[in-house]
């Protein structure tokens, strides 16, 4: 269980825990894992898929997952309560190239639409940033929709704006949205 600093974590409610899950946890806590990634699908996130959002494809995505987090190449944070489950995720995800161990990448920030405006983005956003550091990688990037929640929320965490790239991917009803980049530096 992570702990992250009063001051990193921001307002996150008492009541939440921020953890880094194991592959073995991540099989047994997969319907919590996926019913967040269908939540928010469902309500138009345009984070790699598209509608429907079957239970199938999310459960086959956290496997795909657990097995970056065997390898040793991802980590996977969720905020959790006893009495809602999980209810937020997000990966870093080391690059992956001989010539770039200093970097990783944030990947599947979600939050529940139950859960939201209430720190929990904050806080894991906070405990992968830790992890970067801890594993010493010292830049980190990503990309979300220009303008939307996570975008706000990056700013806020001091992140810096890359830039815009239109059409970069789509809504999961098929709609075109612009992404934009971020990075920072730990």
């Amino acid at each position: 269980m992570m702990s992250p600093s009063k001051g990193s974590v921001g307002k996150m409610p008492a009541d939440f825990q921020i953890k880094e899950l194991s592959a073995t946890d991540i099989g047994a806590h997969l319907d919590g894992l996926s019913d967040v990634l269908i939540d928010c699908v469902e309500g138009g996130a345009s984070v790699s898929f598209m509608w429907p959002m079957t239970r199938k494809k999310a459960d086959t995505f956290w496997r795909h997952v657990r097995e970056g987090v065997e390898r040793g190449s991802h980590y996977l944070f969720v905020a959790e309560s006893e009495g809602q489950g999980i209810v937020g995720t997000v990966m870093l995800i080391g690059a992956g190239t001989e010539n770039q161990p200093q970097r990783a990448d944030i990947g599947k920030m979600l939050v529940h639409r139950k859960a939201r405006r209430r720190g929990i983005g904050r806080a894991l956003m906070a405990a992968a940033e830790a992890k970067a550091r801890e594993i010493g990688r010292n830049t980190l990037v990503l990309d979300t929709v220009s303008g939307g929640e996570g975008d706000h929320l990056y700013v806020a965490m001091g992140w810096t704006r890359l830039g815009e790239i239109p059409n970069y991917a789509l809504y999961p009803d098929g709609r075109p949205c612009p992404t934009t980049i971020f990075y920072k530096t730990l």
